[in-house]
């Protein structure tokens, strides 16, 4: 084998869409000990089981995960099931509740399944915090906590910020980094991938694998993909998210939401189209060859490709068309079974539909006109729907049911 060649065919493959590494000359010397003595790295990522559902946004790293684990590594899916209990404070205005144990238990049920639509589990580490950091005793605890300082700790720029504003900071909150950290010598990982909000914590892991005499781990931090309204990142508690498990037409329908400006970055982090056919679309759309409708048609395909297939991703593409460009309502879509004869609008959508989580959020998208029975919008938040058998529900531009009694 030639191992320089070897070298800069791994790095050019995994340093790829990585918005920060730290760093590039210890990343190339850790893939060179792993071919001479063909040993492969652990490279670890983890999760806070802090919800049920897997997004987008969750798949950036995990997509480059499975990169490292196409190039033969060991990866190491760690699941907060102990950190979870703190919670991240990272780009918190505020402590973070703690999650009980029935919680966690909950929200992990259904990772591993998510999981297996990016990774290949058979040749995943998975592995669970609580299994060394419940059993840390106040020695234990006290020996970690000495090696860093206050300062240290409020140089962080979230923290730095609420203390600026007179708003608390726990020294729980304090904990969580130094627990990341931790996770990283327990498990000897040679590189940790995370968002670039995450850089504080993973630097943390390599101040204690230096502290242990371990070699530090490279820290791999990736791009935070902002969710459908391009400001805030992709969360399922802002409703701005993409879920991995969603439906086809679910996934193409949300796609199509997007900015045409945020449609790039979604080319870049979410599917597997190589930057030169991104450059292509680009310099297509300016030049009038390619309408960005078309093109944000392409990324929905795309994405809807890598959890669903090719053939589903066709059939979604059809769906949308028919829908909202030909208007055409005789076509195929998610049945919902109703009991109800009849009930207010906002229960429909929140209660029975369960749409969203809030009223506030069903309310808004009535008053604003958002809401349509049979393609006909109604926009009383107060108005009673009959329910009939066959009738179609639409909420906004992502949720299209019909109604089967």
């Amino acid at each position: 084998m030639d191992i320089e060649k070897e070298i800069n065919k791994q790095y050019s493959i995994l340093s790829k869409g990585v918005e920060e590494l730290i760093s590039e000359n210890e990343l190339k010397k850790k893939i060179r000990k792993s071919i001479e003595k063909n040993k492969p790295l652990r490279i670890k990522l983890g999760i806070d089981p802090t919800g049920s559902d897997l997004h987008l946004g969750h798949a950036v790293p995990l997509r480059k995960l499975k990169q490292f684990q196409d190039l033969g590594h060991q990866v190491v899916f760690l699941i907060g099931t102990f950190t979870a209990k703190i919670g991240d404070p990272t780009g918190k205005s505020e402590m973070r509740p703690m999650l009980t144990d029935e919680q966690i238990a909950d929200n992990i049920k259904t990772y591993l399944e998510q999981l297996s639509l990016i990774l290949d589990l058979d040749k995943t580490e998975v592995v669970y915090n609580s299994d060394w950091l419940q059993n840390l005793s106040l020695e234990d605890v006290l020996k970690l906590l000495s090696q860093f300082t206050v300062s240290q700790m409020v140089s962080r720029e979230d923290f730095s910020k609420r203390l600026e504003n007179n708003q608390p900071v726990s020294l729980v909150e304090f904990m969580y980094p130094i627990l990341q950290g931790y996770d990283s010598v327990r498990i000897k990982a040679d590189i940790e991938l995370g968002a670039t909000e995450q850089k504080f914590n993973i630097l943390r892991g390599r101040d204690l694998q230096k502290n242990a005499g371990e070699e530090p781990q490279v820290c791999m931090l990736m791009p935070i993909l902002e969710g459908l309204d391009g400001v805030e990142k992709m969360s399922k508690s802002l409703n701005n998210y993409i879920g991995i498990t969603e439906s086809p037409n679910d996934i193409f329908g949300k796609t199509m939401s997007i900015s045409d400006e945020l449609m790039f970055k979604y080319y870049e982090l979410a599917t597997d189209v190589s930057i030169e056919e991104i450059k292509n679309i680009k310099i297509n759309i300016e030049s009038g060859k390619l309408h960005p409708m078309d093109a944000k048609k392409n990324l929905g395909m795309e994405i809807v490709k890598l959890y669903h297939g090719e053939e589903e991703a066709i059939k979604a593409k059809e769906w949308f068309e028919n829908v909202f460009s030909k208007k055409n309502l005789d076509v195929d879509m998610e049945e919902v079974t109703l009991s109800v004869d009849k009930i207010t609008v906002i229960d429909l959508l929140v209660k029975e539909l369960k749409f969203f989580d809030k009223t506030s959020e069903a309310r808004r998208l009535v008053s604003q006109g958002g809401f349509k029975i049979d393609n006909v919008t109604i926009d009383n938040i107060n108005e009673e729907i009959n329910i009939t058998d066959g009738m179609t529900i639409r909420a906004g531009k992502k949720k299209f049911v019909k109604v089967k009694k």
